[in-house]
């Protein structure tokens, strides 16, 4: 079976990738790697972002590696949080904090459109691939469910009328920018074995 290292420290990203990607591919993570690093995220764009992940752990193990960004971006913030979606209430990346700051800014506002966009760079051979998953949505004003992490308790997918912590995985799959992202990676790779 093909190994991939997921330049990821974020067990529920893992669990999601790993419900995708089925028997197709190993993943192996980083701790299940040996690695205990925290990837910088410096850049001001989610592209790249996800490029400096990968390309870090790419030079650390000279393995095939993959790794993803996601932004949530809000049409009525000008795009907010967007690259700072992790830490957009302060370094110590509380998810609730974070809810709590987007909520209290989108407070008065009508348009409440949104969408997850998911950025993953994969470096396959020492040559870097990008791939990109969105889903369109809507930012409710109080939270609703408990499965899912980050945003997904204020967040419905354009098409349903529950947030994505009020759905399983196999069914926020159906929307996900992640599984999107994943499935045009999965094409590719499928494709270079044909």
């Amino acid at each position: 079976m093909n190994t991939l290292i997921f330049a990821t420290n974020n067990e529920n990203k893992v669990a999601e990738i790993r419900k995708v990607l089925g028997s197709l591919f190993e993943i192996v993570t980083l701790k299940e790697a040996g690695i205990n690093i925290d990837i910088p995220e410096p850049h001001d764009t989610l592209e790249a972002n996800a490029t400096e992940k990968s390309g870090t752990i790419h030079q650390l193990t000279k393995k095939n590696v993959f790794s993803e960004d996601t932004g949530l971006e809000t049409e009525a913030l000008n795009g907010e949080p967007g690259v700072k979606s992790a830490r957009y209430a302060g370094e110590n990346r509380s998810f609730d904090a974070n809810i709590d700051k987007l909520l209290i800014k989108l407070e008065d506002a009508e348009n409440r459109k949104a969408r997850f966009r998911t950025v993953i760079s994969l470096v396959l051979n020492e040559v870097e691939y990008q791939f990109e998953g969105i889903c369109e949505g809507t930012i409710i004003d109080e939270r609703k469910g408990n499965n899912g992490f980050g945003y997904d308790p204020v967040f419905i997918p354009d098409g349903s009328n529950k947030t994505f912590a009020e759905m399983d995985t196999d069914e926020k799959n159906k929307y996900s920018h992640r599984k999107k992202a994943m499935s045009k990676m999965i094409h590719f790779l499928e494709s270079r074995k044909a």
